[in-house]
């Protein structure tokens, strides 16, 4: 019983072979899927909502990534209004800050940032957070951390640091705030002993597990196309860190989704 909490559906990776991915992803075990809907930024809003349409064991987000920020217009904001109201969207996101690639400038970044929280806060919807910080550098930490605090944590609404990579504290800081911790396939590679020491750690009620598809294949899989039905080997990596079994982290994560997304409880999903 597994919950992928993040993928890209909708890209060209999967046009091939879609319907035989979500095959195989069901026949894993996974339930459930929130399928992320920044797309490629403005013009593919709606992406994931399409999929999510489609299936009725998978929701959808909807944001503008940092990477396209400097794309982002009035008309891009009125439009995610409109999608916040869709019955298939249950977060936002994924929205944040990247200094690693700086596709977008930084300020233009936060702006965009702030924007979106405004949004998701009219909307009453969680958001999902994208941080990566620069090489030797913890600004992205630092100043996504300070602007969620300035801007969304008196909302009480929560959200969700998605593949999370960074340390101890920045995870206490976003516990402190409602947020629930996503880890990706990332636990499995050899040097990312910060995230397994996060991950060893947080509540057991606080965290999620996802896949980032088609990005960031976990071990053994690494460098070829990630997919959903992978999210069992970060599952296995997780049991192997807190001493339980995968069909108990599995049930945990797949319960504290359902559970902070107020969505129906397992026993009645599809």
């Amino acid at each position: 019983m597994l919950v992928d909490s993040h993928a890209h559906l909708e890209g060209p990776r999967f046009d091939s072979d879609r319907a035989e991915m979500l095959e195989r992803a069901r026949a894993a075990g996974v339930v459930s899927i929130l399928a992320i809907g920044s797309g490629t930024g403005p013009g593919t809003l709606d992406c994931a909502i399409r999929i999510a349409e489609q299936h009725d064991w998978i929701y959808a987000s909807i944001g503008i990534h940092p990477h396209e920020a400097r794309l982002a217009t009035g008309s891009d904001y009125t439009e995610l209004e409109s999608l916040a109201r869709h019955p298939r969207v249950i977060g936002f996101g994924e929205i944040g800050l990247d200094y690693y690639y700086d596709h977008s400038p930084r300020d233009v970044q936060h702006q965009v940032f702030i924007r979106q929280m405004e949004i998701a806060r009219a909307a009453k919807l969680p958001i999902i957070i994208h941080c990566r910080p620069s090489d030797n550098s913890e600004n992205a930490w630092d100043d996504t951390l300070r602007l969620v605090r300035e801007h969304w944590a008196s909302t009480g609404f929560g959200g969700v640091l998605h593949c999370f990579t960074g340390e101890p504290k920045h995870a206490k800081a976003a516990l402190d705030m409602g947020f629930m911790i996503s880890f990706s396939g990332n636990v499995t590679f050899p040097k990312a002993e910060n995230i397994r020491e996060v991950a060893r750690t947080v509540p057991e009620d606080r965290m999620f597990i996802e896949t980032d598809s088609p990005f960031l294949a976990p071990s053994p899989y690494r460098g070829k196309r990630n997919e959903p039905a992978f999210v069992i080997k970060t599952a296995e990596k997780i049991a192997e860190l807190r001493g339980k079994s995968t069909g108990e982290i599995g049930e945990i994560t797949a319960n504290n989704f359902f559970r902070f997304f107020r969505l129906p409880p397992l026993k009645s999903q599809s």
